[in-house]
């Protein structure tokens, strides 16, 4: 039993188009993949970033340092 050429042939290029359209998707697939970690990545950068503080915050800090410092003078014994 002889095998015709050119079957092999057909063969072989189909093989080839099949491996070429698995490995196009699968390249695509890995792009998609990498914009989404892109995408999440920077979604995470941008909710690290430090909020300026406004004057109410501000304010509220100074008023909690004075009484910080205020109890630690009553309990070093310091008349205010």
């Amino acid at each position: 039993m002889t095998i015709d050429p050119t079957f092999t042939l057909t063969m072989a290029i189909a093989g080839l188009a099949g491996l070429g359209m698995v490995t196009t998707a699968m390249l695509s697939g890995w792009r998609g993949w990498l914009a989404l970690k892109h995408q999440e990545l920077a979604q995470h950068m941008k909710a690290s970033e430090p909020a300026a503080p406004n004057a109410g915050t501000r304010i509220e800090l100074a008023d909690l340092k004075e009484r910080i410092r205020k109890l630690e003078a009553i309990a070093a014994g310091v008349d205010l």
